[in-house]
């Protein structure tokens, strides 16, 4: 029987990068909230005009009552009257670092500062977004600023010390952390920093020192436990001390995953299996999303034998991460064992693929498809794999791809601890990344801690991300409750000015769903043009009035059929252009509904796929032809553009969707839709820089799915 293959999370590494959170990111980003509320009663509002006064205000409330959303949109209105205060920016900053958009808060703390050199919490900010981009120079930098400021600012020293650490400059950490001890001798943290800094050194005696005087300091520190936990198993093995400190460190902080996926590990090394079963459980319950939780608990599945459910869990596991080798090589054998034959060829494939030299994948290959009865293909991967042991000489395969695989990854850790640096992601590897997030819907989705999904940290609320929808045509309008917007044409203003529709026409993001009331009235005002038209004399503007009766009801063909009326009496009718446009797309809705939703693949069934396929692409361009034509009579119809860039994305033509979102962006700067679209177009492309860039811009402009995208791109 083959043995699954093992490759746990490396313990250390988790406890080290647990700690790295624990005092550079929480505890500074902590302090900044803490700040807020000091530096709101500090800063007096003085200026001229109240209603700044009161937005700003309402600002800040909203801030601290970590209503961040809503607090950027009151920052924002304050900075389109006065863009030159200082103040909005900085507390912009803030917010954005508490919804993870550490490139969005960097810049506006840069804009503070710009506006303020002497607002030292701005340096604070923009250090913290600047470590959690891993530009630990820059930090340094913002921190020896806040500290020429403020000399006793601890915050500041302790962050400051993170940082060399990172660079590598253990000399200018140790001088950092002695400067901090000398203003606060009993800071426990410090000496935890301290305790990683000698970790860094590979000197785990002085830093086990380091983390008992933490712990004398202060029995609340669950990363002093943590740090414990990982010197004694990987210096001692000492297993039953590191449990101890995790189930501390599990008391102070129940909710970390990792601290149960690090529990599990101890407790199977102590042979405990059905208490690390349950602790991967539980992890899986507090993270849904977590790799490492799955592939550990598949692992364990296997070895215990519950091959279906280790399966299970492999499978999410490579839909998180198609690349996963490991989950791949360990899901080929689970499939092989359970007599899957067909799914472990198909895994098999993949692996050979990578390592075409590998004689037993070809054994084992060959040995599944005997058993599916292909005999021919058996004997051809059993002739392949002889021929490799011929050529090696030898009858044992001595080629271990899982064990390549491990080193390859320790190598890359150790090389990543030896210089500080992370590899960058190539296009490939981010354009991978970004498509998983696209084709994988949440498991279970993290439930927001209120019950209004726009307050709170949002960014923990993971999304089924879908671009920003198509601008359409309606009689119904939704209020925007963040920030108001409504979507303005000189058309349409004129169009409802002349009082010839039965209702004012606006136009919306998105489809909007009618009740019944208002579908029978609609119906009824189909009745009243049918014999309006019959009767009297036919206008372009009553056509027009029942193809958005039609559109509302949802018969697209008989919309395109009146608008087609229209325009023919009135080519330069734009809204008739729109309006088509609109039945057209929802022509595309339909039929590509109708295909996903027909499961048969009887040739039948594909034929008619194919023929829906070429219909919807018929129907995109004629979304295409008449946007072309609307943007012909009207040229600066930001909405058009926008709209054009959706049909392009929708036809994956991604480069030409960027250009049509930056056209309509050049028109009207403060449509965020546009910038959301354009972010993901960016990521399709592997183009992190600018994605990041607009998913902030987009985040800041009201767009909430922003920060859960840039969260999990990160």
């Amino acid at each position: 029987m083959m043995q699954i293959v093992s490759a746990l999370l490396s313990f250390y590494s988790y406890f080290c990068f647990t700690f790295i959170k624990q005092v550079m990111k929480t505890k500074a980003r902590n302090r900044v909230m803490c700040v807020v509320a000091m530096v709101a009663l500090a800063w007096g509002a003085a200026w001229s005009q109240i209603n700044t006064d009161q937005v700003m205000a309402i600002g800040r409330n909203a801030l601290y009552f970590e209503d961040y959303i809503l607090s950027i949109q009151y920052f924002n209105q304050v900075i389109k009257a006065k863009p030159f205060l200082a103040e909005p920016y900085f507390y912009r900053a803030v917010a954005k670092i508490n919804l993870e958009d550490y490139k969005g808060a960097e810049q506006d703390a840069t804009l503070a500062i710009e506006r303020n050199p002497f607002i030292v919490d701005a340096y604070q900010v923009r250090g913290v977004a600047r470590q959690n981009r891993r530009d630990f120079a820059g930090a340094v930098a913002d921190y020896a600023e806040g500290l020429r400021l403020m000399p006793e600012e601890k915050v500041f020293m302790m962050n400051s010390a993170v940082c060399y650490g990172e660079l590598r400059d253990y000399e200018a950490a140790q001088r950092a952390y002695d400067r901090l001890l000398s203003v606060d001798p009993n800071n426990d943290r410090a000496q935890l920093g301290l305790a990683h800094l000698y970790l860094m050194r590979k000197d785990t005696v002085e830093a086990l020192k380091h983390v008992d005087r933490s712990l004398e300091l202060s029995k609340n520190n669950a990363g002093a436990y943590v740090m414990r936990a990982a010197i004694a198993t990987r210096s001692r093995g000492d297993y039953e001390q590191a449990l101890a400190d995790m189930d501390e460190a599990i008391k102070l902080e129940p909710h970390q995953a990792g601290y149960f996926i690090n529990r599990a590990f101890i407790k199977y090394n102590l042979d405990d299996y059905f208490g690390a079963m349950a602790d991967y459980d539980y992890a899986v319950g507090l993270d849904p999303a977590s790799i490492e939780a799955h592939f550990n608990r598949g692992l364990l599945l296997a070895e215990v034998g519950e091959n279906n459910k280790a399966i299970n869990d492999f499978d999410f596991v490579l839909q998180s991460d198609s690349h996963n080798f490991m989950a791949l090589y360990n899901r080929a054998m689970l499939y092989f064992r359970t007599g899957q034959y067909r799914h472990a060829v198909r895994d098999y494939d993949e692996v050979l693929k990578k390592y075409p030299n590998f004689e037993a994948g070809f054994m084992a290959r060959g040995e599944a498809k005997r058993r599916m009865g292909d005999m021919r293909g058996s004997n051809a991967d059993y002739e392949h794999a002889l021929s490799l042991f011929k050529r090696k000489k030898t009858h044992v395969s001595d080629f271990n791809p899982a064990e390549i695989e491990v080193n390859a990854a320790i190598r890359k850790r150790e090389q990543q601890e030896l210089t500080g640096q992370s590899e960058p992601e190539t296009e490939e590897e981010i354009m991978n990344r970004f498509n998983t997030l696209l084709t994988v819907a949440p498991e279970n989705p993290i439930k927001p801690e209120y019950a209004n999904k726009q307050r709170g940290r949002i960014q923990n609320t993971n999304v089924e991300i879908e671009p920003e929808p198509m601008m359409l045509l309606t009689y119904y309008t939704r209020d925007n409750k963040l920030n108001g917007k409504t979507y303005y044409l000189r058309e349409i203003t004129e169009l409802n000015e002349s009082r010839l529709l039965p209702a004012t026409l606006a136009l919306v993001s998105g489809e909007q769903r009618l009740n019944e009331d208002e579908i029978k009235r609609h119906f009824a005002s189909i009745e009243y043009y049918d014999g309006l038209l019959a009767t009297a004399k036919p206008r372009s503007v009553d056509y027009f009035a029942r193809a958005m009766d039609y559109l509302l009801v949802k018969n697209p063909a008989a919309a395109v059929a009146d608008a087609d009326r229209a325009i023919a009496m009135s080519p330069k009718f734009a809204m008739a252009y729109l309006l088509r446009a609109c039945a057209h797309y929802m022509l595309y809705q339909m039929g590509h509904s109708a295909m996903a939703a027909d499961g048969d693949a009887t040739t039948d069934a594909q034929t008619r796929a194919m023929l829906r396929q070429r219909e919807d692409a018929a129907a995109l361009q004629q979304v295409l032809n008449d946007i072309d034509s609307l943007l012909t009579l009207s040229p600066k119809n930001v909405y058009a553009y926008y709209d054009k860039g959706n049909a392009c994305m929708l036809q994956a033509d991604y480069t030409s969707a960027i250009s049509c979102y930056t056209k309509a962006i050049e028109l009207k700067p403060d449509l965020g839709e546009a910038y959301y679209n354009r972010g993901l177009m960016y990521l399709r492309l592997g183009d992190k820089e600018r994605g990041v860039a607009d998913l902030s811009q987009a985040g800041e402009l009201g767009i909430l799915p922003s920060y859960n995208v840039l969260k999990r791109m990160q």
